[in-house]
């Protein structure tokens, strides 16, 4: 049976983004998949906390794609991560709504990858600065993967660079729709983008 994905995606400046307009472009129109802009939908932050439970719901896997902004997401996650994630709705004795969802962040960061390390400019890793979404989902009885990340865009990327880390997201995405990940595979990777050839299952 074919998962349903839900992507919450949040860019303050998305157009100027070649990196994650390329990969919304990727996969917005993939069936199967609801590609839900944050700051389009809620350019005044007032968020529809009901429609946005009624949307997690109905959707097996969950993913917050955004940019890497000071160590975590734009604003606007928060805002729907303190609304949207009500005590006894996604957390709390009754609070069962996302138990058994998939959830992973789909990131993209300015330093590359000898940045995130002990001893590099930003001292920790990604999986370490990324910890507090991992501790939520967590909380939520969410299972967790690692994320999908795309790390180095300061540098400039080619234009065939850039069209291969947006196949690499549309196959992300699809394999998981489809079930042909093998997420006791990936859940030993860094990233859940660090060998694709090897954790996703070749379609029958």
């Amino acid at each position: 049976m074919m998962n349903r994905v839900l992507i919450l995606f949040g860019h303050p400046a998305f157009k100027r983004s070649r990196v994650n307009s390329a990969l919304r472009a990727a996969v917005e129109n993939e069936d199967g998949i609801t590609f839900h802009d944050l700051y389009a939908t809620y350019p005044d932050f007032l968020i529809d906390v009901r429609h946005e439970q009624l949307l997690c719901e109905s959707h097996d896997i969950l993913v917050f794609q955004h940019p890497f902004y000071w160590y975590s997401t734009p604003s606007i996650f928060k805002e729907w991560m303190d609304l949207v994630l009500e005590y006894d709705w996604a957390y709390g004795y009754a609070g069962k709504a996302l138990e058994g969802k998939l959830f992973f962040q789909a990131l993209t960061a300015g330093g590359d990858i000898s940045t995130y390390r002990n001893g590099g400019a930003n001292l920790f890793t990604i999986d370490e600065l990324t910890t507090p979404y991992r501790a939520t989902a967590n909380l939520c009885k969410m299972n967790i993967l690692p994320p999908f990340t795309i790390l180095g865009i300061n540098r400039g990327m080619a234009s065939k660079t850039l069209q291969r880390h947006a196949e690499d997201y549309r196959r992300t995405i699809t394999a998981l729709r489809d079930n042909r990940m093998d997420l006791e595979r990936v859940a030993q990777c860094e990233f859940l983008n660090s060998d694709l050839n090897t954790v996703i299952k070749e379609a029958k």
